[in-house]
């Protein structure tokens, strides 16, 4: 495991949805990203102007089960975890070829385990 960020008993299970969330990056798998957040999930951002509010089900349409050309150069983080109770943020970084995106997650505890309820981010290019 990477090294802890929090001295939070649950730290462990919080980074589970993450780095499922991760893996689908890797993998370019659509099933990765619904195990990690809530069927209820937004995803939103500010990209070139306009607000972009996605649902799962239109992120999930993203995912084709072919990982990127240049998967081997992707860097993936959990840079920051405040977790409190049943409720948790996280900062997640990943260097996608010449874009790095910043992701801010908002994360509950179900009766399934964490899940992520949603997601703000920002898109860098480089």
């Amino acid at each position: 495991m990477t090294d802890r960020l929090t001295n939070h008993p649950e730290e462990a299970a919080v980074r589970a949805p993450l780095e499922l969330y991760m893996r689908g990056h890797a993998e370019d798998s659509a099933e990765h990203m619904r195990a990690a957040f809530m069927p209820t999930a937004r995803l939103e951002s500010v990209r070139e102007g306009p607000l972009t509010s996605w649902d799962l089900d239109f992120y999930c349409q993203r995912f084709k089960n072919t990982p990127a050309a240049d998967e081997a150069t992707r860097r993936r983080t959990i840079d920051s975890l405040d977790i409190v109770g049943t409720a948790a943020m996280a900062k997640v970084t990943l260097h996608h070829g010449a874009v790095t995106f910043t992701d801010y997650f908002v994360l509950l505890k179900t009766e399934q385990g964490w899940k992520i309820a949603n997601k703000a981010f920002h898109a860098q290019p480089q």
